[in-house]
């Protein structure tokens, strides 16, 4: 019988076969310490007036393969540009894996073969993340504080901000990072945010290259549960609570940072051009491929 290795690259599929979304489609079913926020980003472009400038961009819905080249496209771009954030959901389920995950379950590959899921690399660190009844963000941070603890705290103050206006108290998970389990909300480390009953709410991964920050977090809405034992064999997390608005809460949470970082001038920009013409490039190029 052939010997299958735990060291190997996720399996891809055509886009012309990539799972629906469970929510349109019912043939998918498989059975703490005091601190004050000073994240000032410095290294923001600045305009005529010398105010540094911030963009976002409007929350776009497509396939991994999509949402990881755009953020990598982004975070090359950073050097040149104010900090960028942005918000995304995923068409169907899809199981991102940590830039340097090499391990994962064998079923997960079957799972992949039968349309039941999709992988795709994350550029950010981590372990894997299921992305279906979430939100997720990307944040894009030039010299952003280069102590990681720091940055985090840095980077997630606003998201703290936004769930305690909205009756949501988070605060930073406690444990230990571990690398034998493959699922990322399996543990809470000093990256995440729990709630009050220790419910790992938002998960966070960070990316840095010549000196900018790419910040990735998913935040768990209202995870399928069957389609989660089906992955990682226990139960989901519990919803969130119904005072989280599922509609709007993207426009929340940018509100939450526009008012901590307030000395930056954002602004709503739609992807340019040439940014799409790029970011084709790059999916032609590396769609079928670990990234």
């Amino acid at each position: 019988t052939e010997q299958k290795s735990d060291r190997r690259q996720c399996p891809t599929i055509p886009p012309n076969r990539r799972p629906t979304d469970p929510v349109r489609s019912r043939s998918v079913d498989p059975t703490k310490a005091a601190w004050q926020p000073t994240p000032m980003p410095h290294n923001a472009t600045a305009g005529p007036s010398m105010v540094p400038t911030g963009r976002l961009i409007p929350t776009l819905r497509a396939d991994g393969y999509t949402q990881m080249a755009l953020d990598r496209m982004l975070l090359e771009q950073c050097q040149t540009s104010g900090p960028v954030l942005r918000f995304y959901q995923w068409e169907g389920p899809w199981l991102s894996l940590g830039r340097h995950q090499q391990h994962w379950p064998h079923h997960w590959d079957e799972l992949v073969r039968n349309k039941t899921i999709a992988m795709v690399r994350r550029p950010s660190g981590g372990r894997a993340v299921l992305h279906a009844g979430g939100l997720t963000y990307a944040l894009i941070w030039p010299d952003a504080p280069h102590r990681r603890k720091q940055a985090y705290r840095d980077a997630c103050q606003w998201l703290i901000d936004g769930f305690n206006h909205l009756g949501l108290t988070l605060q930073f998970g406690d444990e230990s990072a571990s690398v034998d389990d493959p699922n990322c909300f399996a543990r809470s480390t000093a990256a995440d945010l729990v709630d009050q009953n220790g419910i790992k709410r938002i998960g966070s991964a960070q990316r840095w290259q010549h000196g900018c920050l790419l910040q990735h977090g998913e935040i768990m809405l209202d995870p399928p549960q069957e389609l989660w034992r089906a992955i990682f064999a226990e139960s989901a997390p519990p919803p969130a609570p119904a005072s989280i608005p599922r509609d709007g809460l993207d426009q929340h949470l940018s509100n939450a940072l526009r008012t901590l970082w307030h000395q930056v001038d954002w602004s709503t920009h739609e992807l340019t051009n040439q940014e799409r013409e790029a970011l084709a490039s790059l999916e032609s190029s590396s769609s079928s491929t670990v990234f």
